[in-house]
């Protein structure tokens, strides 16, 4: 056999000159500005969330999911006209069609729950033609379908993963009530329901957030909604976005109690390993959310008599504000306060997907009442532009 010749070495990538005309790249589009919306900021004045001026903390405060969804789709907060209608509507749209449970039993049940309501909300999405640019009320119908049905897609799956009977939704609960009693085949006492109906509310919206922005992009190449769904889905499920409220609760059971708290986390110190549930790109005095969710895993320690979880991250908490200054975001508190719930690990971030699917129909919607193709600029840095050497010469 004969040796091919070896490969002329490529030409070096021209580097960029210096100078006033000189590129600067943002990683991660971090610190990046690309369009504006009018659904929520972080308010530099008091870093606190808002979602369409209505501080975050206020809303769970004063406010049920339902409310806060109305909201984040109209703009203001319903009157009691609009929110009895508006949970007409999202009760009466719950159930799933044969076929469409027929295709959820199909599912593995080794399967990770976020790859399984991708794909449900996918099939979905094959039950009629859809395409971006329609007219806003059939975005509308749909953001609401999602949002009735996304919490039975979860349950019905959640329970077939456990041999369990499939509970069917109920139209006289609230959705955090309905998904409870679809999951554990009874509504919970009062503090477990308000503790996950706010999680859901902390949970729903956070502006041009990596899931959030995915879904924009799909939006804007005239996709439909539950394609740009699906996309939102698959970017939450990313251990450095959504995933990170399952890490936290597997990094709690790893340290086991608050006495080895201390001594693990000064080997994750000297090994640079992540901590996971601190820091945040958006918040520069702490997550603003992390005090209300905090209040819901004190609520739920107390119910379920057990503050395990809260004394290990007391510690971790101690020591990464006061020597490294990094503060904890939302997935700190709400890993361990679904862990109480009796939730399993692998549920947190399709939760996540319930609560969200607020705000990704939002953005999708508004991105889709202005559109502009989002189709950034690279600065390449492969090889110089070369000639082909045929084969037989290489």
């Amino acid at each position: 056999m004969a040796i091919a010749p070896k490969r002329k070495p490529a030409k070096a990538a021209a580097k960029p000159k210096r100078g006033a005309n000189e590129l600067h790249i943002f990683k991660g589009l971090d610190g990046v500005t690309v369009d504006e919306t009018a659904i929520s900021k972080v308010m530099p004045e008091t870093n606190s969330l808002t979602y369409r001026g209505y501080a975050v903390q206020d809303l769970c405060a004063a406010c049920s999911f339902e409310e806060v969804a109305y909201l984040l789709w109209n703009g203001e907060l319903p009157d009691k006209k609009q929110l009895a209608a508006f949970k007409r509507d999202e009760r009466k749209r719950r159930e799933l069609s044969k076929d469409h449970m027929a295709v959820i039993r199909k599912f593995p049940k080794s399967a990770h729950p976020m790859d399984t309501i991708r794909t449900s909300v996918s099939y979905l999405g094959t039950t009629e033609v859809a395409w971006g640019g329609e007219p806003p009320a059939n975005d509308r119908r749909r953001a609401m379908d999602l949002l009735a049905k996304i919490p039975t897609m979860i349950a019905a799956d959640y329970r077939l993963r456990k041999g369990k009977r499939v509970i069917a939704p109920r139209g006289d609960l609230s959705i955090s009530e309905n998904f409870l009693n679809m999951c554990f085949g009874s509504v919970p006492p009062r503090e477990v329901v308000r503790a996950f109906d706010i999680s859901l509310i902390l949970y729903a919206e956070h502006s041009f957030n990596a899931s959030t922005f995915a879904s924009r992009v799909i939006t804007s190449t005239r996709a439909d909604m539950y394609s740009a769904v699906v996309g939102g889905i698959g970017a939450l499920k990313g251990p450095l976005h959504g995933g990170a409220n399952e890490a936290v609760m597997h990094m709690l059971l790893e340290i086991g109690t608050p006495k080895k708290a201390e001594a693990w986390l000064r080997r994750a110190f000297k090994t640079k390993r992540v901590v996971m549930g601190f820091g945040h790109r958006v918040y520069k005095w702490g997550d603003s959310r992390v005090p209300t969710m905090r209040n819901c895993l004190e609520d739920l320690a107390a119910w379920k008599g057990d503050r395990t979880w809260i004394e290990i991250e007391d510690v971790l908490e101690n020591i990464m504000v006061t020597e490294k200054a990094i503060h904890p975001n939302l997935d700190y508190p709400a890993g361990p306060a679904y862990y109480l719930m009796g939730f399993d690990i692998d549920m947190y971030t399709p939760i996540f997907v319930m609560s969200r699917i607020t705000g990704w129909t939002a953005h999708i919607m508004e991105q889709d009442s202005a559109n502009r193709l989002i189709r950034p600029l690279s600065a390449y840095s492969g090889v110089a532009q070369r000639d082909i050497i045929p084969v037989a010469k290489r």
